[in-house]
């Protein structure tokens, strides 16, 4: 099979053919370099119609050149419009920006009508996942998206690619552009940012997880203001390095954690980046999971990878007519049937959060004489050990939970969240608990070492017991802890424990607000999770608003909708 692939979401005017014997792939692309700021829609759409027809001419002089290869499908007629052994076009249907993907549309539109041969519409993001996944030879990975306009985990899940977590702003590569924009430098910013934080040394600035999303629009902020107030760029750099790309190596994890699974990709210009690779290395290596990098030419915006994943959707019968070839720059990637893996599993999702499934083999043993399992999330080690077993005379078994150092990130940052979320996590988990909602006993605190000793309660995870009044339970909670002013941070699937009554556990990341946003955000998180882990979420994602709106105030349901709506894929 040979497929001609056409992309050109935002500034990379890009044609491939992609050619199922021997796996090959020719790429040809033609970048929109904006004289000053950031990318400018019309001009790179502009660029678009000037660029497409050269790119795709030369990859189809090479198609041709190279026909004798496609023996099957090519034609020995030199004047036939498929004399380059094209079996079909593919090309990003979104997302991206409006002009630049109209323009890709026609042009794809005109080829497949030039070539008499079918049309595939290629979600953009997708086509960086299963590049990843293509390369890699990975059976099921989680996939860490970070590219300019967009930053998101995806994981396959009945029979789609579920957002397990993204920005609720900006795209990590806009982010870093607009800081660079700020101190005069010219796009694209990454790669000098990349450059400026050799030299560079750590400074404050804020680092924002919501559960498994993050937001870079306060970091920029900050940035800024250091910038303006004399910090040295060099610094500032490195710091927002180090922040961002941790935020995003710890969602990563989180998202290993919750899936279960042992293999994650990275997709993405800034993917390209050396420390964020490094750093998702060394997370996985401490997971002992795998982890891979496709070369830099599919990290960056190219038609190579619209090129192969068209072919598997071909394959597929995921071919569309010219009149359903609208683009869409809004295209969710969870919007995409994944047909090409049908009758796939899926990865075992619902198995993570702070502290997830367990590690090295080991289980929860539940013999008389020793009562000890050992599970390992993203954050934590926890012990389940009976009272003889514990430091200290405790009055019932007990959960001894102690929050790893991680290698990925800086030092000095590492000790400061480590030593922050111990504190806030027994602090609040005493709060809720007053206000209200079942919560462990805290016995014990120890800040120095990162580790709590808590009360053992429930006899599963939530994901284990998805039942409609498993979850308006913990509707009712999570508003009973907003109506005294107190935000989860994390309500996962994991993050619950059920048995006779519900808990909630894992307060690390949770904190006082009385805005109505963050409790919005709480409900978002847990229904991201559900999406994540229910074969049929919708009844139980009905089930959270019903708790809720029991319990506390309908406007942060209003709001919710907001937050959905956020998100960058929408």
């Amino acid at each position: 099979m040979r497929v001609l692939g056409i992309e050109g979401t935002a500034w990379a005017a890009s044609a491939a053919c992609y050619d199922d014997t021997g796996d090959s792939v020719f790429i040809e692309s033609d970048p929109y370099q904006p004289d000053s700021g950031g990318i400018h829609p019309r001009e790179a759409a502009e660029h678009m119609g000037e660029a497409l027809p050269n790119v795709i001419d030369s990859v189809l002089t090479h198609a041709a050149e190279t026909v004798d290869d496609a023996a099957d499908t090519a034609t020995n007629d030199t004047d036939s419009p498929n004399r380059y052994g094209i079996d079909c076009v593919a090309f990003s249907q979104g997302p991206g920006l409006g002009p630049c993907l109209r323009t890709v549309g026609t042009a794809a539109r005109a080829a497949a009508q030039a070539l008499n041969v079918p049309l595939v519409g290629v979600n953009h993001m997708v086509a960086h996942l299963e590049i990843g996944r293509h390369q890699s030879g990975f059976d099921s990975p989680v996939c860490l998206n970070a590219s300019g306009a967009n930053a998101h985990l995806l994981g396959y899940h009945n029979g789609r690619y579920q957002v397990l977590g993204e920005t609720m702003d900006t795209g990590v590569g806009n982010a870093l552009d607009k800081f660079t924009r700020h101190i005069g430098w010219e796009h694209p910013g990454g790669p000098k940012v990349e450059a400026a934080a050799t030299d560079g040394e750590l400074i404050d600035l804020p680092y924002v997880v919501k559960g498994m999303d993050f937001s870079f629009s306060g970091i920029m902020s900050a940035a800024k203001d250091a910038a303006d107030e004399g910090e040295a760029i060099e610094d500032i750099c490195f710091s927002l390095q180090e922040h961002i790309f941790g935020m995003l190596t710890e969602v990563a994890e989180r998202a290993l954690s919750l899936t279960g699974t042992d293999e994650l990709v990275l997709g993405g210009g800034v993917g390209q980046n050396a420390r964020l690779q490094s750093m998702l290395e060394t997370m996985c290596e401490e997971r002992g999971a795998a982890f891979d990098v496709p070369d830099n030419r599919f990290l960056r915006d190219n038609a190579g990878m619209i090129a192969v994943l068209g072919a598997k959707q071909f394959a597929a019968g995921q071919t569309i007519t010219i009149e359903d070839s609208t683009v869409d720059p809004n295209f969710r990637p969870d919007e995409v049937a994944v047909a090409w893996r049908e009758g796939e599993q899926s990865v075992a999702c619902g198995r993570g959060g702070e502290t997830a499934s367990p590690t090295d083999g080991a289980t929860a043993t539940q013999s008389a004489g020793d009562r000890h399992g050992r599970q390992r999330g993203a954050e934590a080690v926890v012990d389940i050990i009976a009272p003889t077993d514990c430091e200290y005379e405790l009055p019932a078994r007990c959960v001894r939970k102690h929050r790893l150092s991680k290698a990925y990130r800086h030092p000095a940052l590492d000790t400061t969240l480590t030593g922050e979320r111990t504190t806030a996590e027994a602090r609040l988990t005493s709060e809720a608990r007053a206000a209200g909602v079942p919560t462990p006993l805290v016995w014990d605190v120890d800040r120095e070492t990162a580790t709590l000793h808590l009360q053992h309660v429930g006899e599963a995870d939530l994901a284990e017991r998805l039942t409609t009044d498993a979850i308006t339970t913990v509707g009712n909670h999570l508003a009973a802890i907003h109506n005294a002013g107190l935000v989860h941070g994390d309500p996962t699937t994991r993050n619950v424990r059920v048995g006779d009554r519900v808990w909630l556990i894992d307060f690390g990341l949770g904190f006082h607000s009385g805005h109505i946003e963050d409790y919005a955000m709480d409900l978002h998180v847990l229904r991201q999770s559900l999406a994540a882990t229910a074969d049929d979420p919708a009844p139980l994602l009905d089930a959270v608003s019903g708790g809720y709106t029991a319990v506390g105030d309908t406007a942060v349901i209003d709001r919710l909708a907001t937050v959905e709506d956020r998100g960058r894929y929408q």
